[in-house]
């Protein structure tokens, strides 16, 4: 499976009234007649350093807000809005909770089996499963059509980080993002621009994330702000699901093979 930039993190698509998590498209390739951008190594080290800390992080929280547009048929855009909170404890746990207006879901993966919770629904999905994280999402996506929100998150740091097909990286200063000091970066990548806040130092973690879609006329951008927690108290009870008792239990059904 081909992954994704970390571009692509954005929000889930019951903010356009979906029913699952989803992210923008993969971008179009960018037009052989256009210029050739100036790529900075340093830049690309950056994401490198980044993805390295990344994965040296076996037990922490990350609170992810989001905010996209939607745009139009006569070109107004509409802003939209979710939030997820995921508490993580590598190799093979975490507890995800989503929220939006449109939307409530849990996904708690014990290391055995995956649930996918909807308190809204009062019915749970559950999957048996063993295996890393980072495995569990891709079969996740790539069998069900469900997505965890920040998947990139576990793929930065590991031969299937996205640093080909990036045709601009630059160093575009300093910004103070919730408080604290961040190196900002701006990349292009076919059709998508993204710009990405990392802390400063030798342990960067990702702050903030801008993606703009040249693809549309109206540029549409979508906003994500990471606020981590290095020292969570989570209990092995984070990281169980008891069903309500008056929850029903209901297939998951998988995507159809093409």
């Amino acid at each position: 499976m081909q992954r994704k930039f970390f571009a692509s993190i954005v929000l889930t698509t019951a903010l356009a009234g979906g029913s699952t998590f989803a992210q923008t498209p993969t971008p179009a390739a960018a037009p052989a007649a256009s210029p050739v951008q100036a790529v900075d190594p340093a830049a690309i080290q950056a994401l490198k350093d980044m993805g390295a800390h990344l994965q040296s992080l076996k037990r922490f929280g990350v609170e992810v807000d989001m905010t996209g547009e939607r745009v139009l048929s006569d070109g107004q855009k509409l802003q939209h809005s979710a939030s997820a909170d995921l508490q993580i404890d590598r190799p093979n746990k975490f507890r995800a909770a989503m929220h939006s207006a449109r939307s409530e879901r849990e996904l708690i993966f014990d290391g055995k089996k995956v649930t996918l919770y909807t308190p809204g629904l009062k019915s749970y999905s559950t999957v048996e499963y063993s295996g890393t994280i980072a495995e569990l999402i891709d079969r996740l996506e790539t069998q069900y059509g469900v997505e965890l929100p920040a998947s990139d998150l576990f793929v930065w740091g590991t031969p299937q980080a996205p640093l080909d097909g990036i045709e601009s990286a630059m160093i575009a200063g300093q910004d103070i993002i919730d408080g604290t000091l961040c190196d900002h970066y701006a990349f292009r990548q076919g059709s998508i621009d993204w710009e990405l806040w990392l802390t400063t130092g030798e342990k960067p973690l990702p702050r903030k994330l801008v993606i703009t879609n040249r693809s549309d006329d109206a540029r549409p951008q979508s906003v994500t702000l990471f606020g981590w927690d290095l020292r969570p108290k989570t209990k092995s009870s984070t990281f169980s699901f008891a069903p309500p008792k008056d929850a029903k239990l209901a297939e998951i059904v998988p995507l159809k093979k093409k």
